[in-house]
C-alpha cells in the first residue's frame, strides 16, 4: 500500500510503501487526528517505523502500490 503524508511546514511529503492494509492505515490516522494518539505511527515494507506528530499532519493519501517498470523500452 502506498501512503503519502503531508507535514505542515515541511517542503516535501513523506512517501512509503506499507504492508498494512488501507483500513489499518485509516484507523491509525483517525486515532491520531481524534486525539487518541499523539503520533501517527506507520511501518513500511522494510520494517522501519515512521512517526509523525499528530498536530503536524496536513494530509494523508492512501493508494495502491505502483508497479515498477523493468527494462529499457521507450515510453
Amino acid at each position: 500500500m502506498e501512503v503519502k503524508i503531508g507535514v505542515q511546514h515541511a517542503p516535501r511529503e513523506i512517501v512509503l510503501e506499507s504492508g498494512q492494509s488501507a483500513e489499518e492505515v485509516e484507523r491509525a490516522v483517525a486515532e491520531a487526528l481524534g486525539g487518541k494518539a499523539q503520533l501517527l505511527s506507520l511501518v513500511d515494507e522494510h520494517g522501519r517505523k515512521v512517526l509523525v506528530p499528530s498536530e503536524r499532519l496536513a494530509y494523508v493519501e492512501i493508494g495502491e502500490p505502483t508497479a515498477r517498470k523493468v527494462g529499457f523500452s521507450a515510453l
